[in-house]
């Protein structure tokens, strides 16, 4: 019974009749739609249109100025000749304006007064019929010429269009190329080719990215496919061998996990932040460090830290891996009883750490390609490195809008420095120390677990 009442209401909402809608809504849907169907779609057609409305109501308002001026009221003058009356200075000839007209005058001044003005209406009539026909014909004539004119400024968006059309990730390294006086087409144009020249060079990233990832990939799949095979075939496999074999299928698989691993937090880190948070890098680092401890005995590796506070916004577990991947980078890539510094702080309004280390001779001009994807000192990746480390920091600090810098060390080695921009500290709560809060203390120095070398 319950069952049925869900349906029973759904049957019932079904049934209702729709509201319909406000017969103000109904007409402004309308009339948009109207407007819509009449504006032609093509921009020639529109850009015509608008040159020849232009036209015409300009010509318009200047036939309407000279008309006004012609017509406007003029100060008549009426010469009347009669006989002199005899006094002096009196020769017979009199003039009269409008206004000044006296009844004593005949019947012939009126009239001819009458048939000036109706000459003057005549006039008028005659001018305005024959600048109404001009009008006309300049009307039509000014819509060719604007038909002319708007094909002629659109010449050059109908060529970009056609090209840009005809351009594909086959022939991305085509330009427009467009040559004319640098104006608003012209930047366009040039605008096209640069965005051009970025997809260009993002595709070439993109396929060399693709191929490095399936070479690093197939590579370990066809030596555990020789082991698998190797197992197989060999009748007279032991224990022991089994082992053997699986152990190296153990490490490869593992290797294989960090190189997925990898691939997933750089494409995740190029896709930009979803959240900001408040961090303070110097913590992040105390505790990447403090988690490298026994990886850097085993290799014999010093590490030093110099941890001062540095607040700044942004993501913890992105901060932290790129810390943590500096840190391997500088281990992995070190000389016998070398050294790692760590140094964290607050410069030029940039929360930064610095990680530098000892090592082989790196080329000054090859700096730059270590941060490229699958780009290493050596060539092989038996230690575990895959070349991914050092591209993953650079998008990170690209993502939370960081400064990135690297030089060679002259002695060995590398300093690399990544720079976030600062916040200012909140204050901790009241029932907290500045220890316990991360604030500097009152010897300018953060509290750090690790105030000793490793």
């Amino acid at each position: 019974m319950r069952s049925e009442m869900p349906m029973r209401l759904l049957r019932l909402r079904s049934a209702a009749p729709a509201v319909p809608a406000a017969p103000e809504a109904r007409a402004a849907l309308s009339r948009a739609g109207l407007l819509s169907r009449l504006m032609p779609r093509r921009v020639r057609v529109r850009l015509t249109l608008l040159y020849g409305l232009l036209f015409v109501v300009s010509g318009a308002i200047l036939l309407t100025i000279t008309y006004l001026l012609v017509n406007r009221p003029s100060n008549t003058v009426l010469v009347s000749r009669r006989g002199g009356s005899g006094s002096p200075g009196d020769a017979g000839v009199h003039m009269y304006t409008r206004d000044q007209v006296p009844g004593s005058i005949d019947s012939f001044a009126h009239e001819q007064q009458q048939q000036a003005v109706r000459q003057h209406a005549a006039e008028m009539q005659h001018l305005l019929t024959q600048s109404g026909i001009a009008l006309a014909i300049m009307t039509v004539i000014a819509i060719g010429l604007g038909w002319l004119v708007a094909g002629r400024v659109l010449r050059p968006l109908r060529t970009i269009t056609t090209t840009v059309q005809r351009i594909s990730a086959h022939n991305v390294h085509e330009r427009l190329a467009v040559e004319g006086p640098g104006d608003e087409l012209k930047d366009l144009a040039d605008t096209v080719d640069g965005l051009l020249g970025r997809l260009e060079a993002a595709l070439d990233s993109h396929k060399r990215f693709v191929a490095n990832a399936a070479h690093e990939l197939r590579t370990p799949l066809t030596v555990e496919h020789a082991l698998l095979e190797e197992s197989l075939i060999d009748r007279e496999a032991t224990v022991d061998s089994f082992r053997s074999n699986f152990e190296r299928l153990l490490t490869l698989s593992e290797q294989q996990a960090r190189l997925l691993e990898s691939l997933l937090t750089l494409s995740g880190s190029e896709r930009g932040l979803d959240r900001r948070e408040p961090l303070d890098l110097a913590e992040l680092t105390d505790t990447v460090v403090l988690g490298s401890r026994q990886e850097a005995v085993r290799r014999g590796v010093r590490v030093e830290p110099h941890i001062e506070p540095a607040f700044m916004w942004g993501d913890d577990a992105l901060v932290e891996r790129l810390v943590a991947n500096l840190l391997d980078n500088a281990m992995g890539y070190n000389a016998p009883d070398g050294w790692v510094t760590v140094v964290t702080g607050a410069r030029n309004g940039r929360a930064f750490v610095r990680v530098s280390n000892t090592g082989p001779q790196i080329p000054p001009a090859g700096v730059g390609r270590l941060f490229e994807p699958f780009q290493r000192l050596g060539r092989t990746a038996d230690n575990g490195h895959h070349g991914l480390g050092l591209s993953i920091v650079r998008s990170i600090a690209t993502a939370h809008d960081a400064t990135l810098n690297a030089h060679a060390r002259p002695q060995g080695g590398l300093v690399v420095e990544v720079g976030f921009p600062l916040r200012t500290p909140a204050p901790p709560l009241p029932h907290q120390s500045a220890e316990q809060a991360g604030m500097p203390t009152s010897d300018g120095r953060a509290h750090s677990p690790l105030g000793h070398s490793i």
